[in-house]
């Protein structure tokens, strides 16, 4: 039996929700191991379309267990606000099949306003963050005066934290000449929403351990993409958490073993969401058409994504750190109309050829990518769902990327429906 991990490859975006959802046809858990409500999943089911940030895309489906995992961080009105609109679209959430870790950090106002004051006084040095207080709330994790949800319990434990996380945040807001966070109304603003919180949590760790013996199939979801990787993603222009793989074993509790199969989710082009290096970004009239045939617009933000062509140097490289077993190429429909196709293959930096991206962000803002050029189908790909019937240059490329960045790929993605899958290898047999 398969355990299967799904990460995005790129920077995000990569379609992971509607792959998620595909899988947990056949998983009995979903669990979300990191990042927050900045990042979201479009999940397009019998026409309606749901808009995921925090509860793991298993959610929309019946008898499937939903866990949000201690490496998440939770804003708790935006989880409930989601819980009520998923329920609003008949979606059935309860104790029984939602599970959020006791462990897991809370998100809360002053993290947003302090993620808002160092983007604002930033200038050109801005990170491009969703301005949702992901980051502070892992700094605050990290430097170990955190809210957790099992501190919503006592009113005297909240108090005591809270008065020792907001010693920290006052006096960087005095130091930016901002006015002091008071803790009592938040307090009182906690202790109304603990119990419909409270009510879900639960030592994630033992449920895990309990589905493994019962031989339950786990579905691992992230969020984001390995290009955002505090440690090896675009440094500083990532997020504030570990996006690879591995970070399913720690995000959850269980060990690397319950991992048996890692699905790299990949787009047939690139993009990225705010600022940081994008070799091969475009700017003209290809890159417009990318982003308007892929509806390349935030989630959560609606912020437009920046688009360019497929770069499989750097996707080779995030198969390599993360340990990616097989690909799930998502939209290539978007790329019909095209004349022509490339593929980064290579880098050019300060003249000389190089086959892997930088971890300098100067050297990583300088290189020029190297392209190999490919004939476009210029015919309809979109619901077909078995690879034969794909027109030919189509599957020229698809072959391309597989024998370039040395992976299988699993699943190619024809369009946002879960029924337009072709499937070539199952990660959970």
């Amino acid at each position: 039996m398969n355990n299967v991990v799904v990460v995005g490859s790129q920077w995000g975006d990569e379609g992971k929700g509607k792959i998620v959802d595909w899988l947990s046809s056949e998983a009995d858990v979903v669990i979300r191991f990191q990042g927050g409500h900045n990042a979201g999943h479009t999940l397009v089911i019998d026409g309606i379309t749901y808009k995921l940030r925090l509860l793991p895309s298993g959610i929309v489906r019946k008898n499937k267990i939903s866990i949000i995992g201690n490496g998440v961080v939770v804003d708790p009105w935006a989880l409930l606000d989601e819980i009520e609109e998923a329920k609003s679209k008949g979606v059935e959430i309860n104790e029984n099949n939602l599970i959020l870790s006791e462990a897991a950090t809370l998100i809360l106002p002053f993290h947003r306003e302090m993620d808002e004051i160092r983007e604002d006084s930033a200038g050109k040095s801005k990170i491009g963050t969703t301005r949702r207080g992901i980051g502070p709330a892992y700094e605050d994790k990290v430097g170990r005066r955190s809210i957790r949800v099992m501190d919503l319990a006592s009113k005297q434990n909240l108090e005591n934290r809270l008065s020792l996380v907001l010693e920290h945040h006052n006096a960087i807001r005095k130091g930016l000449g901002k006015p002091i966070y008071e803790k009592d109304k938040l307090v009182e603003d906690l202790l109304k929403i603990a119990p419909n919180i409270l009510k879900y949590s639960a030592p994630v760790w033992r449920k895990i351990d309990q589905f493994k013996s019962e031989n339950k199939k786990i579905l691992f979801e992230g969020a984001q993409g390995i290009l955002l990787d505090v440690d090896h993603g675009t440094y500083p222009y990532v997020t504030s958490s570990n996006t690879v793989a591995a970070s399913a074993a720690t995000g959850s509790g269980c060990g690397p073993n319950s991992i048996n199969y890692v699905l790299g989710i990949t787009k047939a082009y690139t993009t990225r969401v705010g600022e940081g290096p994008f070799p091969t970004e475009l700017t003209d009239e290809i890159g417009n058409h990318l982003g308007e045939k892929g509806h390349e617009f935030g989630t959560v933000t609606s912020r437009k994504r920046r688009c360019g062509w497929f770069d499989g140097v750097l996707v080779r490289q995030t198969i390599k750190i993360s340990g990616i077993d097989g690909i799930a190429l998502t939209k290539l429909d978007v790329l019909d109309e095209l004349d022509e196709i490339n593929l980064c293959v290579a880098y050019k930096l300060n003249e000389k050829e190089i086959d892997y991206f930088p971890a300098a962000v100067e050297d990583q803002l300088n290189v020029k990518p190297v392209y190999k050029t490919f004939k476009g189908w210029k015919s309809k790909t979109q619901g077909i769902k078995i690879f034969e019937d794909l027109p030919n240059n189509a599957k020229i490329y698809v072959k391309a990327i597989e024998e370039f960045t040395e992976t299988k790929i699993s699943s190619i993605s024809t369009s946002p429906e879960r029924k337009d899958t072709i499937l070539l290898i199952d990660p959970f047999k």
